[in-house]
């Protein structure tokens, strides 16, 4: 199973999009799997469900950040290209979906219970996000060269 389909199952099966993908990359990097879930849990519905950035994007970056993040001030380097991988990736779902905004992606925001309410019928849930999650997964793989 591919890692794209692998963060995809992980949405099926109830994680959050945030969780879903920093998990399926989590241990290989030397994360343990647990801890990640636990991390990137307040990311899912564009950020604890405010729907700003899409969970499937941020935990994307954080996946980015535990491969190349920064840990030493003087290495500047490891920042500087963990910022253009980000940025690399952002333009990549950008250009694949138009936005990176968890809003704009579904059509509802999540931050008014009504519109999740809305959403969670729509079916936007099961339709669409399992695709953003599979999408930032295999756009990762690109980016990372995973």
């Amino acid at each position: 199973m591919s890692k794209a389909e692998e963060a995809k199952k992980q949405f099926e099966k109830g994680f959050s999009c945030a969780p879903a993908v920093l998990s399926t990359y989590s241990e290989q990097l030397g994360l343990e799997n647990k801890l990640a879930l636990k991390i990137a849990c307040g990311f899912g519905g564009g950020i604890g469900r405010m729907g700003r950035t899409c969970g499937a994007v941020t935990g994307a970056l954080m996946v980015i950040g535990l491969k190349h993040g920064q840990v030493n001030l003087a290495d500047e380097e490891s920042q500087k290209r963990t910022y253009t991988l980000v940025k690399e990736f952002v333009d990549k779902f950008t250009a694949l979906h138009g936005s990176i905004e968890c809003k704009e992606l579904i059509g509802y925001d999540l931050s008014n219970s009504d519109e999740r309410k809305l959403a969670r019928d729509s079916g936007v849930f099961k339709n669409k996000c399992p695709g953003f999650v599979y999408d930032s997964a295999r756009i990762l793989e690109d980016v990372l060269h995973l």
